[in-house]
């Protein structure tokens, strides 16, 4: 499952970046993101993001994105 970037962003929204992955979960938890938000944010390999766009660019590259796409980049249809 994927995140919509709706999620993401009302989760981090008046965050003071720059930030850890630790700070970014911490935040999105006490804002209302889901279990499995705070888990991704928490796991992003990258040790500071200095804004959104860098955060939703490293959950971009972990397919972390696209609400109901799949973890291997399809829709999850059989065609």
């Amino acid at each position: 499952m994927g995140f919509q970037v709706t999620e993401v962003q009302k989760s981090l929204k008046g965050f003071d970046y720059p930030g850890s992955p630790a700070q970014l979960a911490r935040h999105a938890e006490s804002h209302g993101g889901s279990k499995e938000l705070v888990a991704a944010l928490r796991n992003l390999q990258k040790e500071s993001f200095d804004g959104p766009n860098a955060v939703m660019h490293s959950l971009s590259e972990d397919n972390a994105l696209g609400g109901s796409t799949t973890r291997d980049g399809t829709d999850g249809e059989t065609r």
